[in-house]
Parts: C-alpha cells; structure tokens; sequence
C-alpha cells in the first residue's frame, strides 16, 4: 500500500502548507529563535559558502555582536578556520549518550573558535538515511533547553549545496534573513534562481526574507547583476577570485588571521562592509524568481 502524504496547513488554512504543492512539515513554535539576527546562507555546491559564513561571522564579531554559527553539512566542515579542527557533530554527541538529549551538556557540542565565535555543527544522518530537516530541528531544540541562544547577538546558518528538498530549506523557517552566495556563471545563477524560490515560498508562513546575494570567486559580475535587475535582487559584497582566499582555508584560518596584505585588507574590509549591512535596516528584497526555460534564455554573452 502507498503511503499518502497530506501537506500541513498554512497560516490561511487553505492546505497548500510552505508553497503551492508543499509536503512539508511546520516548525515547531517553540523552536523560534528570539532575540538574535539569524542569517541563512546558501548557494550551489562549493560556491564558498563555508568561507564566507566564517568570515562574516568574524567580521560581526569584530563589530561587536556574540556570534554563533551553525554548519549544516554532513562533512561538518563550516567551522574549521574558526575552530581550527573538524569538532563533534550535534549527531555524534547525540549518539554518545544513545539519543538521550538531556544527558548532553553544553561543551559537548558547542565549541569556541576565532574571536569568541561560537561553532556548532549539526553533522547529518549517514547517506542516503535520514533528513537534514530533522538534524536542523535538533540542534536548535538543544541549543534554546541549553539557554544557548539567549546571549547571541547573531546566528549564521551555512546550508548545503542547492535547496532540493524541504530538509535542506529546514534553516530558512528559522532565519530573518536568506543570503544567496553566487559566482559569475551559469550553474550558480542557476541555482541560486532555485534558492529565491525556495525563500519565496517560505516567506509565505515564515519570518524569513531576502537579504541579496554575495558575489564570491568572480572577477566581473555581469551576469549576477543582470539577474538581480531581473528578479528584483541586490548585490551586497563581491569578492574576487583571490589565490589568498585559497590559502587561507588550507592553513586552516580565517582572513582576519592572514598575513597582512592590501588585497586581505581589502577582502576583510569588504566583509566588515558586509556585516554592517546586514545589521542594517535595509528593507529585505522582493525577489520574484524566473522560469527555468526563461533564465535558460536570459543567461549568457552576446
């Protein structure tokens, strides 16, 4: 017998849940997250969205703000220029106790990096086992029993990849604010097209918005700035294609760490530039997002 799915109602009650054709599940209510500015980045696959969420989380620690980011990747790598080490998952610690949650404490999951940036990473179920929604969940739930969110300024959540499925999108029900991180290409536009729909939808029932894209590992930005004219964007920060910015994920350090250079004055001013921004009161951008076969048409060079 097939399993039926029946979507959850909106706030309107008509039954189309997050989006017309959702089958996904609400959010707790009393998973909310108060009292802090909680930032959502996505964009394709290895776009640098590990590389930016650090640096930013940096950059608002620099001005100031108690900061905690969280990686939502199975590789459990968001963190590591912060941390300087791969530190325990949610799920790891989770299954040293067996999955009783109330045996866990703080330091078990919850680790200090660079300039007092609190790193978490929910880690996920193995392969093609379980949802990443649901590893989200967990760790916000463990995160608001623990009082952990209530001395934070700002939360960083760096998502995975595209958004294909609602346990990916799981962040964005949390968040105030999506950031798109995109190169100059074809496949990053292209995704980065699917996460202004994702966010769209989720901003039917949820608080969240968004805030405007990242140019990152781009020297021009023809194409992304042609695309936000389109769809109703902002480009917020542009960050070129620097050898330094490689190398400083092999020393394992954020650019606020690097040797002092123009061009990293130049890249950390630019994400200083960046957290201001954010922290600003700029109205979030009513982006509406384009066909595939249309954008298909759009991009490209005369």
């Amino acid at each position: 017998m097939t399993a039926m799915h029946i979507p959850v109602k909106n706030a309107d009650g008509d039954g189309r849940g997050d989006g017309d054709g959702s089958l996904q599940v609400h959010m707790e209510p009393d998973l909310a997250i108060d009292g802090a500015l909680v930032i959502a980045v996505y964009g394709k696959g290895g776009i640098g969205k590990s590389t930016t969420s650090s640096n930013l989380s940096v950059a608002f620690s620099k001005l100031g703000k108690r900061v905690l980011q969280i990686g939502c990747d199975p590789k459990h790598d968001s963190t590591f220029t912060l941390t300087k080490t791969l530190i325990p998952t949610v799920i790891d610690a989770l299954e040293a106790v067996d999955f009783h949650p109330e045996e866990l404490r703080p330091e078990d999951f919850v680790f200090e990096g660079y300039n007092g940036v609190m790193c978490v990473e929910s880690g996920g179920p193995p392969a093609g086992t379980g949802c990443g929604g649901y590893v989200t969940g967990q760790t916000v739930k463990l995160l608001k029993e623990h009082h952990l969110l209530e001395d934070t300024d700002v939360v960083i959540f760096d998502v995975l990849g595209d958004v294909v499925c609602g346990g990916f999108a799981a962040p964005l029900q949390h968040a105030h604010r999506g950031l798109v991180i995109s190169a100059n290409d074809f496949d990053s536009i292209f995704a980065m097209n699917r996460i202004v729909a994702a966010i769209h939808a989720k901003s039917k029932n949820y608080k969240v918005r968004l805030a405007g894209v990242v140019a990152n590992r781009s020297s021009d930005t023809d194409q992304i700035d042609g695309f936000n004219q389109r769809v109703g964007l902002r480009r917020l920060a542009h960050f070129p294609d620097l050898d330094a910015i490689r190398r400083s994920r092999l020393k394992k350090s954020t650019l606020f760490e690097m040797p002092d250079a123009p061009e990293i004055k130049a890249v950390q001013d630019e994400y200083l530039r960046l957290a201001q921004a954010l922290l600003s009161e700029m109205p979030p951008c009513e982006a509406l997002p384009m066909p595939d076969r249309e954008l298909f048409d759009f991009l490209g060079f005369d």
